[in-house]
């Protein structure tokens, strides 16, 4: 980020989120407990990022998220020698990098927290994408674990009765699952419980996103990326609500005190997929040398995006529609109706999406949206080719000269 002041001054500091030490701690405590969780008799769940965790908090089994560790591995500047280790392995480089890190760090025990805990069984849900069935199949059989597969139709059009019964029957079946692997039966108020702390999150989270829609926003989503740890991670915890509560409270505050995250907020942008983990930060930079903050993002809001439509009195059926309904798991039309409604509220004046390698169904529809963006709303949109954990797919020329480019036309 530009500034007329040099690091470490008062106006920098000022600037600084302060509850980031706060979630570091927490996180750091999280990985602590599943780095020793077979000393503590405690299981340990693999589970993909948009699986349905509550019922793994009420068992009291610690979910650990290969996705999150990628994005660590990521930002970490590690993901080049793993993903070539996992290419060494024999996996092409089309595969998702997230898939090639974690496939990799399994067998050298690699990344930035020295590999992740062995795995009592794995969860994997495809509301995602196709990849994670068989990147957990290929866990699954490394460890010699069992694998549960939660299964969610594709959203073309609304979500039917029918997709509303198929997934709440698998729910139970899940729950059954864990019983067999746990050896213990399920505490239905303690999973209702579980599941209004979580609708209770995500309603949190949400409510932090729209801190932006003041005017200088007081964080970007650069920041959300860093904070949306907890509400993968943790959903379902008094920790959880209790650290967004605090978040949300110090966002208020720097409304009052009229603390922006970018100097002079000129320009409003919306993101559209993954970070690009280890250019977060120049990238945030680069765009606020132009006067332009980052205030949303479709990839950020996807934990909170139905929180409207839950019922904490039917915590099934609620997950059942919140885990089938996530961005990528719906049409290209509902996409663009979600867009539209961002741009709205968040008063947006363009558009960055990030053409991911690696994440295929997040990025097809891209230029068909960009189209769509185009012709009805009339809005500029600066398209970026990258990965979200290998570099060798970012060309920093390239991308700086694009948004050179897209932020003069914005100028104009």
């Amino acid at each position: 980020m530009r500034s007329e002041s040099s690091p470490g001054d008062p106006e920098k500091e000022r600037r600084k989120i302060k509850c980031v030490k706060k979630m570091k701690d927490i996180m750091i405590g999280y990985y602590m407990e599943a780095k020793s969780a077979a000393a503590t008799g405690k299981k340990v769940a693999w589970i993909t990022s948009g699986g349905p965790v509550e019922p793994l908090i009420a068992m009291g089994v610690i979910p650990v998220y290969p996705e999150n560790h990628g994005a660590m591995i990521g930002a970490g500047k590690m993901g080049v020698d793993l993903c070539e280790k996992a290419e060494e392995m024999g996996y092409p480089r089309d595969l998702c990098s997230y898939a090639r890190a974690d496939i990799a760090c399994s067998t050298v025990n690699g990344g930035p927290i020295g590999g992740l805990p062995k795995p009592d069984f794995l969860i994997c849900c495809n509301n995602i994408c196709g990849t994670v069935l068989k990147w957990y199949e290929v866990q699954a059989r490394y460890y010699n674990v069992p694998l549960f597969i939660f299964d969610t139709p594709f959203i073309h059009t609304e979500f039917t009765n029918e997709a509303r019964t198929y997934v709440t029957r698998q729910m139970e079946d899940y729950i059954m699952f864990l019983e067999e692997v746990c050896g213990i039966k399920m505490d239905h108020d303690k999973m209702n419980d579980v599941g209004k702390l979580s609708i209770q999150s995500m309603k949190l989270w949400q409510d932090v996103l729209d801190t932006t829609m003041h005017k200088p926003a007081p964080m970007s989503a650069f920041d959300a990326f860093f904070h949306l740890a907890l509400i993968v991670t943790l959903r379902g915890t008094q920790i959880v609500v209790d650290y967004y509560i605090e978040l949300l409270d110090e966002m208020k505050q720097r409304i009052a005190g009229e603390i922006s995250m970018v100097p002079d907020e000129q320009y409003r942008l919306l993101w559209d997929n993954l970070p690009v983990w280890y250019k977060t930060r120049w990238l945030s930079e680069k765009f606020a040398s132009h006067h332009a903050c980052l205030v949303a993002d479709t990839y950020t809001s996807a934990w909170s995006g139905v929180v409207h439509l839950l019922d904490e009195n039917n915590i099934l059926e609620s997950m059942a529609m919140a885990y089938t309904s996530v961005y990528i798991n719906i049409s290209i039309d509902r996409m663009f109706e979600k867009i539209k409604t961002m741009v709205k509220k968040y008063d947006i004046d363009g558009m960055v999406m990030h053409s991911n390698r690696s994440c295929k169904p997040y990025s097809f529809g891209q230029y068909d949206l960009r189209k769509m963006i185009a012709n009805e709303m009339n809005l500029p949109v600066l398209i970026i080719e990258a990965d979200m954990v290998d570099e060798r797919s970012f060309s920093k020329g390239q991308i700086e000269t694009r948004i050179d480019a897209f932020m003069e036309l914005l100028k104009q």
